[in-house]
């Protein structure tokens, strides 16, 4: 097939008659889809529901030290919670704090209390003058969120499928002080599905920032979310080499089982170093009297153990995985070899980046979104909603049904092909 960009202004306009035309039969369709959030199905809702019946009215609802799960107390997480989430995110049971349902909670918390209490006596951000915050991109839009939302100005700094560019965040962290984080989503990238390499991680543990009170923030949202048993990728465990490089505070690992039981009703954790653990405990004390003991104990018993994790996770993987290849079959069958758009090929994770020509993003989601398919925002992948090449798209495969998805998947293709050619044309 011939790339469009070789062709000549008459196959333009030939060809743009063509796409017109299907595209309004596409449109006559009425068709109504969601492509738009990294959500499970409900079949992926449907293997957890037997967690429903490991509590009843007659079960033993004591934690192994004895502790009555139903009352208050154990503000950080009972221990069979922490050891399995100390498994989950490959660290010691107490090096990790148990919180309640969401990770981006904890997230949004940790940022407002850096912004009005400090970090470990440091002084409170809004007493500076200015704070950035380093977002490797493209990324995940509630991370941009959340340091939008406090006035945190942001620093793109591109991805690569190592990471995100070291050379350039080694250099801005070492030479501003105000600088106070980093997002990051080291395994399964949210949106590309990048794992960082060896090299990256050691370099993050190694980073030595002109601010005491810099941290990574790293969102380990799909540690264990393989799509395949033979192809994994391998991430190394960022707290171990922290500490090995001197540097055990610079770093807090967020984890969930949001998308391993049921999104909303999982558990969350830090991971993170002593002293650290002890700055959390200590807004804790004032904050709560403690998370929700029984759906920790309900987690622990429904799953039991790593093991049990991963079992649980094979499950997932085979009802997501027929819907990531499916979705890279239509892009590499209706689009490979034309020239107008880039992706993607994740071992994991719940997205598909795709890079189309640029300035045809807005467009491209505008057009599916007239033809019946929503996605996510064009820009969404960037601070402030801007991305500066107007290119990046974030596909979610997960939640549609794969008939669903592949009437989505050909629409999408379609109107990466029609707002190619017009913009080709406009040129």
């Amino acid at each position: 097939m011939k790339k469009y960009t070789e062709m000549s202004r008459e196959e333009l306009l030939a060809l743009k008659e063509t796409l017109s035309r299907q595209y309004a039969e596409t449109k006559a369709k009425g068709l109504s889809l969601d492509m738009s959030r990294g959500k499970p199905s409900a079949d992926q809702l449907d293997i957890s529901m037997e967690m429903m019946d490991v509590l009843s009215s007659d079960t033993d609802l004591k934690c192994e030290t004895g502790v009555d799960c139903r009352n208050y107390g154990v503000i950080d997480g009972i221990p069979e919670a922490k050891r399995l989430l100390g498994e989950m995110s490959e660290v010691d049971p107490e090096h990790i704090i148990i919180y309640g349902n969401s990770s981006l909670n904890v997230m949004f918390d940790t940022i407002a209390r850096s912004m009005t209490h400090g970090v470990m006596g440091h002084t409170p951000w809004c007493k500076l003058d200015k704070v950035k915050f380093l977002c490797p991109v493209p990324g995940y839009d509630r991370h941009f969120k959340i340091t939008e939302f406090f006035g945190i100005e942001m620093i793109n700094v591109p991805m690569s499928p190592e990471g995100p560019d070291m050379d350039m965040v080694e250099k801005l962290v070492s030479e501003d002080d105000a600088i106070k984080g980093i997002w990051c989503v080291p395994k399964y990238s949210n949106p590309q599905g990048y794992t960082y390499s060896k090299e990256t991680v050691e370099r993050f543990a190694r980073l030595k920032p002109a601010a005491p009170d810099f941290r990574i923030y790293w969102d380990n949202a799909y540690s264990i979310h393989h799509l395949y048993d033979d192809n994994q990728d391998f991430l190394v465990e960022i707290l171990g080499e922290c500490a090995k490089a001197g540097n055990p505070d610079i770093v807090y690992k967020f984890t969930s089982t949001s998308k391993v039981s049921f999104p909303g009703s999982g558990i969350a954790a830090v991971a993170a170093s002593k002293a650290n653990l002890d700055d959390f405990r200590r807004y804790m004390q004032i904050q709560t009297i403690g998370h929700d003991k029984l759906n920790q104990l309900r987690h622990v018993r429904f799953f039991k153990d790593l093991d049990g994790l991963h079992a649980h996770m094979r499950k997932h993987a085979d009802l997501i995985r027929p819907k990531f290849e499916m979705v890279l079959d239509t892009l590499e069958r209706e689009l490979g070899g034309l020239g107008i758009g880039e992706w993607t090929k994740p071992h994991g994770g719940y997205f598909i980046s795709f890079d189309a020509l640029e300035g045809c993003a807005k467009d491209i989601v505008a057009k599916a979104k007239e033809a019946g398919v929503v996605m996510t925002g064009a820009g969404a992948t960037y601070p402030y909603g801007k991305d500066p090449k107007d290119s990046n798209i974030r596909i979610a495969p997960t939640y549609p049904t794969l008939e669903e998805l592949e009437q989505a998947a050909n629409v999408f293709v379609l109107c990466v092909k029609l707002a190619s050619v017009e913009k080709l044309l406009g040129e």
